[in-house]
């Protein structure tokens, strides 16, 4: 499934560099005026994955300002719900997190054109609370039978800390409308693992790979609301 998401963008930025090179002109001696404003949006990936996964809810919201010409300071806030069901254990992750940082549009725009494709790096704080709803003990050998329990242990007040790089793309399809696609790679900085249990999933990191790693994606309906213009 990742795969798909990260062909499709990468499919993306080849296409959008492609219209580049047939439309860009010499424009050292035109000046454009180039909107600065707030953008805010939605990530609808999340609504359509709990249409068809009924251990998953959870909703996203966008928001970038443009202060120089190709950088923004850009923000996601979000709320998730997942219960995750593994070999040996059944555990139900619920929080909200939130993260903030930067993009830099590495896209050329042609005149007036509003496009990007852009390179960012976010901080990422996620507040949440783990319950273990059921767990096998496992016996070694076959002496004695697995052990299954059914007792709900909830681990409230956990908090997580992470460092994000991002690769996305967005395209005004209209005028002040935007569709975006982002892929992130997450490193862990640190998390309160509750005693005898690991946050194997985090709301924002998402999965806890292998020396903390983490991944995500995101598609995005957003708005630009202009509040002034600058030349180029």
């Amino acid at each position: 499934m990742k795969k798909t998401h990260i062909l499709i963008l990468c499919t993306s930025l080849f296409l959008l560099s492609i219209g580049n090179n047939v439309f860009a002109q010499k424009t050292d001696s035109l000046k454009v005026k180039k909107p600065y404003s707030l953008r805010l949006g939605v990530d609808i990936s999340k609504p359509i994955i709990g249409l068809f996964d009924k251990d998953f809810s959870g909703f996203e919201l966008t928001g970038d300002f443009r202060f120089k010409n190709r950088y923004y300071i850009a923000s996601e806030i979000g709320y998730t719900n997942k219960t995750t069901s593994e070999e040996y254990i059944n555990f139900t992750t619920k929080g909200s997190y939130i993260k903030l940082g930067a993009n830099y549009n590495a896209y050329n725009n042609w005149l007036d054109m509003n496009n990007e494709i852009f390179v960012g790096v976010r901080y990422g704080f996620s507040t949440f609370n783990q319950t273990v709803n059921s767990y096998t003990i496992y016996q070694n050998g076959t002496y004695f039978d697995e052990y299954f329990v059914q007792n709900p242990i909830k681990y409230d007040d956990l908090t997580a800390h992470w460092a994000e790089f991002i690769l996305g793309i967005k395209v005004e399809t209209f005028k002040n409308l935007f569709l975006g696609a982002s892929v992130s790679f997450n490193s862990l900085l640190k998390t309160t693992d509750p005693v005898n249990f690991e946050n194997l999933y985090i709301p924002g990191f998402n999965k806890r790979h292998l020396n903390s790693s983490g991944a995500g994606f995101n598609y995005t309906v957003s708005y630009q609301i202009p509040l002034y213009k600058k030349v180029k």
